[in-house]
C-alpha cells in the first residue's frame, strides 16, 4: 500500500503547483494587469458610409458654364435678404469657366436698376438628390458687402420656405473673413426667427486658398466639414416635417450676393470690385 500512497501525494502537490502558476501568470489569452485608458469616440459617432461619385462639374473646359447641368436665377429683388445685386443670366462677365474654375465675380456696375451685378448658379432639375455627400473645392471674395454661398434648397414647385427646408454647405460674409458657416433652416428653426440649427470653424485663409467645403446627408442627420475635419451636426430630431424636411430630393445653389441682412452688415466697401468666388469642382456622393 506504500507506493499508492506516494502516487497520491504526488498527484496532489502537482496539482497545488499547477494552481498556483494559474493564478501568477494569467490566463492563455494574455492581457496586462494595468487598465488601459478609454478611446475617446470621434464626432460624429455613425459608421463611415461608402460612398460613389454620381454626379460632378470639374470646369476643366474654358467658356461658359454647362447648360446640362447648370442654369440660373436671374433678377435684383433683393432675394428675402434685402440684397443689392442684379442676378444676371448667362453673361460672362458675371459666370464664367477659365483655368480649371468657375468664376462667379461681382462687379460694380449699373444694371437692371441694381448698383451690383452678380451670378446665381443651380442645378434645380437637372441635379437633384435624397441623401449624400457633397464636396465643393473653392476659394472666397474679399471684402466688406460679400456674400458667398454654397448652398442647397429642395426641388419642390412652388417651394415654401423655410417649411421645405434649406441646407447650406458654405456660407461665409466679408465683414466676418474667413469666419465658414454650415446651416440647416427648416419651420420650426430658421435664420428668420433666429433658432437656424449651425455651426462655424475659423479657416484662416479662406479668402486666399482653396478649400473643401463638405456637408454629409442621412436620414439621421447633417454633417459639416472643412478639409474633412468635422466642425457640426444636426441631428435628426424625430419631431416630424417641421424640424426635419431632409427626405426629398434637394438641388444646388452656387451664388456671391452682395450686401443684404447678414452681408451687407456693416455696409459695402466699393474698393473691393470686381471680386469673385472661384469653384475648382463640385461633386455629389450618395450610398453604394
Amino acid at each position: 500500500m506504500k507506493p499508492l500512497t506516494s502516487f497520491y501525494c504526488l498527484a496532489f502537490t502537482l496539482c497545488l503547483l499547477s494552481v498556483f502558476a494559474c493564478s501568477k501568470g494569467g490566463s492563455s489569452s494574455g492581457g496586462s494587469t494595468t487598465p488601459t485608458t478609454p478611446t475617446t469616440p470621434t464626432t460624429p459617432t455613425t459608421p463611415a458610409l461608402t460612398y460613389q461619385l454620381v454626379w460632378s462639374d470639374e470646369f476643366n473646359t474654358d467658356g461658359m458654364p454647362d447648360t446640362t447641368k447648370w442654369s440660373y436665377d436671374v433678377g435684383g429683388g433683393g432675394w428675402g435678404n434685402n440684397e443689392l445685386e442684379y442676378y444676371t443670366n448667362a453673361r460672362q462677365e458675371n459666370a464664367r469657366i477659365s483655368g480649371g474654375n468657375l468664376i462667379i465675380e461681382a462687379r460694380k456696375e449699373s444694371f437692371g436698376g441694381r448698383n451690383y451685378t452678380s451670378a446665381r448658379l443651380l442645378t434645380k432639375n437637372k441635379g437633384k438628390w435624397t441623401y449624400g455627400k457633397f464636396e465643393i473645392r473653392a476659394k472666397l471674395p474679399k471684402g466688406k458687402g460679400t456674400w458667398p454661398a454654397i448652398w442647397t434648397l429642395a426641388n419642390t414647385s412652388p417651394l415654401v420656405w423655410p417649411d421645405d427646408g434649406e441646407l447650406d454647405v458654405m456660407e461665409e460674409v466679408g465683414h466676418d473673413p474667413n469666419m465658414i458657416y454650415g446651416t440647416a433652416h427648416n419651420k420650426l428653426y430658421n435664420g428668420a426667427n433666429g433658432k437656424q440649427k449651425g455651426g462655424n470653424v475659423l479657416i484662416k485663409d479662406a479668402q486666399d486658398s482653396f478649400h473643401v467645403y463638405s456637408m454629409e446627408w442621412t436620414d439621421t442627420q447633417v454633417t459639416w466639414y472643412v478639409d474633412g475635419n468635422f466642425y457640426f451636426t444636426y441631428n435628426n430630431p424625430n419631431a416630424g416635417n417641421d424640424s426635419w424636411p431632409y427626405n426629398k430630393d434637394f438641388f444646388l445653389i452656387l451664388n456671391l450676393a452682395i450686401g443684404g441682412n447678414w452681408g451687407g452688415a456693416q455696409g459695402v466697401d466699393d474698393s473691393i470690385f470686381p471680386q469673385s468666388m472661384l469653384v475648382d469642382y463640385v461633386r455629389v456622393y450618395q450610398k453604394k
